[in-house]
């Protein structure tokens, strides 16, 4: 990879403007083209898929809104009516919405059910190793099937109360407590979020999760966040970049880690987020992240929006050379 990686920089490096004129930009375009192995690539086919599951800990008062808003939300993407469909098709790229374990059933483009949502880890395991398996195995799959037909994907999720089960699953791979790594989701009121806080604490200190994928998930996590972290290591399987999103992302990016080193070399960081996580996370992974808008929407919506950022670092890409336009080009 780190050959094809110094070949697209020396490419960028004869395109006709300033040496690193673009960055950050320049870097992500390098990774994109060592995952894909060439410096010859197109990033037009664009994809976003979305899995949807809930969480048993929202019995517990983590979050303002029940279970249904998941379902409908997942019907709204599939009939392109979510927020992240509506900006995927201004980015050019098809929204896909996968059932990896909602309570209730709704329309979506891809059906994965593991079962009607997590249990609540307050009380009990929030799923079994085969179950974290089947959810890690599902987002794998899923970026081999869509990587046939895209050339790149964003990947997000939608779960009332995963902001709890993320923050849970950072602590736990991170070594930190709640406090450190935890925010208000979609706007706690105090004594929700102190709440929010010692259950997560209280499942970390009962069940001791070693530093482990499938542990990890299987004491506190999400179907949702499984199948992300099997969506990162889709990348390096299937060659094929991936854009994570938020504070939820970046939780199941740190599982991902745990399974495969180098997983950071196949996936973009699209956003810094709003939640204390999302910086924690990004720092921790070595990512730098290109936008810093304190987005807090969830969908993938901050993957969807890096696209057409990249669009148009690709259109400096495969411009015209300085050797093209007969002039003297910069020297690194």
């Amino acid at each position: 990879m780190r050959d094809v990686y110094n070949a697209v920089q020396m490419k960028w490096d004869r395109v006709a403007k300033p040496i690193d004129g673009l960055g950050r930009f320049e870097k992500i375009i390098c990774k994109i083209g060592a995952v894909k192995g060439s410096t010859d690539f197109s990033t037009d086919k664009k994809a976003a898929v979305i899995f949807c599951s809930d969480n048993g800990i929202v019995e517990e008062g983590v979050a303002q809104t029940d279970s249904g808003v998941t379902a409908a939300v997942c019907a709204n993407i599939y009939k392109g009516e979510a927020t992240s469909s509506k900006m995927a098709r201004v980015a050019g790229a098809d929204c896909f919405a996968v059932d990896v374990g909602m309570r209730y059933d709704a329309p979506a483009h891809f059906i994965n059910k593991i079962s009607q949502g997590t249990k609540n880890f307050r009380h009990e395991r929030a799923m079994t190793p085969l179950q974290a398996r089947q959810a890690v195995s599902c987002g794998c799959e899923m970026i081999g099937k869509l990587g046939e037909k895209y050339d790149i994907i964003a990947v997000g999720e939608m779960g009332i109360g995963n902001t709890t089960t993320a923050s849970a699953c950072g602590a736990a791979v991170l070594g930190k407590r709640a406090e450190e790594v935890t925010g208000r989701g979609s706007g706690l009121a105090d004594e929700q979020y102190h709440n929010k806080i010692n259950i997560i604490n209280e499942a970390l200190d009962k069940y001791a999760p070693s530093k482990n994928i499938y542990d990890i998930l299987s004491c506190v996590g999400g179907y949702d966040i499984g199948a992300m972290a099997g969506a990162f290591i889709g990348a390096k399987k299937y060659g094929v970049p991936v854009i994570a999103d938020g504070a939820v992302s970046m939780a199941a990016l740190l599982l991902a880690r745990l399974e495969e080193r180098d997983i950071t070399d196949y996936v973009i960081a699209s956003h810094r987020g709003k939640e204390p996580l999302s910086a924690i996370a990004l720092e921790s992974l070595g990512l730098d992240a290109v936008i810093s808008g304190e987005l807090a929407l969830g969908e993938g919506t901050g993957g969807i929006m890096l696209f057409p950022l990249l669009d148009m670092a690709m259109a400096v890409y495969n411009n015209k050379t300085f050797d093209e336009l007969g002039i003297e080009s910069y020297k690194r």
